[in-house]
């Protein structure tokens, strides 16, 4: 057996320990999660209080249907469990009293041992494919591995999906065996019931960063995805109101590129996120609405889609839409309108080049007309290596139109940027044409001041990085006071000045907690 890693995760004030090794048996690694022992016999234990705790705490119909109750559900639920223990077994020491607490918290109110594997920011996707083989995990580190976490019956798969499902008004049924939901903490959920998925009922969670990724995070020398002079590129074309596509495979990190790029939209305008699940995280100091669709009804009523919240949000005077992901034709049609009546518009597609970008936007089942393009400016793609798990921009490229004495609209794709994987750099291949020319139009710059412009936010950047500036909040309030005093914030970069210069007392906590 070889050992691969090892630590501890915490949950609700239980602390199980994590190992991962190599056993010779096995194809891939496992991951073990253990309980602190508890002398008596837990299982009977945990059943005595269970009953006990039905007796004594009330809970509203109401409380269980409001998301925002949650919380002061579990904390109710968790000072009487500490006071019923401590009252039938005053001998157990605090380590077993708060492991029995939080397990019968999780078992009663979430979802029984899967909580404490939630609870290991290491993971990135947490899957159940049946009853009879063990749960799944995928580590950041050390990728896909089996954990010694079985879920017993496909019964118990169901209820988990159940109780996901009601707790955000969805639901899964025979009727209706595949649903799309999403955590209260934000992480996405996709569940299927037997037969449709014929080895059983599965689960898949793709968990999702508590503290979201932003752009310096990227820019981090360990992590690499993107570099400063890109960076600065995607800023100008944010901060001028260009419009923007992110594209890549399954996993390549597109909406996190896509959220990390947000903060650069200035604090003044309105922005309108329209997602199936809420995954994208602004500042809270912007003027942001999120909207997020609605499955139907049993009855087939009730359905609110992405095409709905789309045209509704062309009606709440936004400045700036943000959509998860073009997938149809009838939204490209409207996201591609919104960006021709002069709203700027950023969305994802799947896609692994800018080639790949356009074919996909022109071609069925999308099948736009090519004229319509000349309203994207930018496409940033993000390819993830497999075998060395790392995540990188592929390709920055703009689009750029040409017209015909037919009068008919052509468009080409220029490559400025691509990842060069020998030297694992991104190497520039043109000089922007069309941006800088959008850009020195309406600005009246030149393109030796846009260059200048782009070194100073790079500076920025580069200052942000130095000073481990890299939650949402303290890197937009950065870029907030960039739009308001431009000269004030490049100079605190340029003379390498603390970052308290900028940043209040309550933000200044966020970069000493890390």
């Amino acid at each position: 057996m070889k050992k691969l890693d090892q630590y501890f995760v915490v949950a609700d004030e239980v602390k199980c320990n994590v190992n991962i090794f190599e056993v010779d048996e096995e194809y891939v690694p496992i991951y073990e999660i253990t309980y602190p022992k508890v002398e008596k016999a837990t299982d009977i234990v945990l059943q005595f209080l269970r009953e006990k705790l039905v007796e004594t705490v009330t809970v509203h119909i109401s409380e269980i249907l409001d998301p925002k109750q949650s919380e002061a559900i579990k904390k109710r639920f968790m000072e009487s469990t500490k006071m019923l223990i401590a009252k039938e077994f005053p001998e157990l020491d605090k380590v077993a009293q708060s492991t029995l607490t939080g397990r019968l918290v999780h078992e009663m109110l979430g979802l029984g041992p899967l909580e404490m594997i939630l609870a290991d920011p290491n993971l990135e996707e947490i899957v159940i494919n049946n009853s009879r083989d063990p749960v799944w995990v995928y580590h950041i580190k050390q990728g896909w591995l089996k954990t010694n976490v079985v879920v017993p019956t496909e019964e118990q798969i169901f209820n988990y999906a159940s109780i996901i499902g009601r707790k955000i008004g969805r639901q899964i049924t025979n009727l209706t065996p595949l649903m799309d939901a999403h955590l209260l903490s934000g992480d996405r959920v996709n569940a299927t019931l037997f037969p449709i998925s014929s080895m059983g009922n599965t689960i898949t969670i793709r968990k999702f960063a508590r503290n979201p990724w932003t752009i310096v995070n990227f820019l981090d020398p360990t992590i690499k995805t993107i570099n400063p002079e890109i960076a600065s590129l995607v800023w100008l074309c944010m901060e001028y109101e260009m419009n923007i596509v992110v594209s890549g495979g399954t996993a390549s990190g597109k909406t996190s590129m896509l959220n990390a790029i947000l903060p650069f939209i200035p604090p003044n305008h309105r922005v309108i996120s329209i997602e199936d699940t809420r995954e994208l995280t602004l500042p809270s100091f912007l003027h942001w609405i999120p909207l997020t669709t609605r499955e139907p009804n049993p009855e087939g009523k009730g359905e609110v889609t992405m095409l709905d919240l789309m045209i509704n949000s062309l009606r709440m005077r936004p400045d700036r839409i943000v959509f998860g992901e073009i997938r149809r034709q009838r939204e490209a049609e409207v996201l591609f309108e919104a960006m021709h009546t002069g709203h700027s518009v950023y969305s994802t597609i799947h896609a692994d080049t800018s080639d790949q970008v356009k074919q996909r936007l022109t071609n069925p089942p999308i099948d736009l007309p090519e004229a319509m393009l000349e309203s994207l400016h930018l496409i940033l793609v993000q390819y993830r290596h497999r075998r060395l798990n790392i995540r990188r921009t592929f390709e920055v490229a703009e689009v750029v139109p040409s017209y015909k004495e037919t009068g008919e609209t052509l468009v080409g794709v220029n490559v400025l940027y691509r990842w060069k994987p020998k030297t694992d750099t991104l190497e520039k291949l043109w000089t922007s044409s069309r941006i800088f020319d959008e850009v020195g139009m309406h600005t009246g710059m030149t393109n030796k001041e846009l260059n200048s412009d782009m070194k100073d936010k790079e500076n920025i950047l580069n200052w942000l990085l130095k000073n481990k500036i890299t939650s949402v909040n303290t890197v937009g309030k950065v870029i907030a006071d960039y739009y308001d005093d431009k000269d004030f914030v490049i100079g605190v970069a340029e003379k390498n000045k603390r970052p308290s210069e900028i940043l209040d007392e309550n933000l200044m906590k966020e970069i000493v907690s890390k």
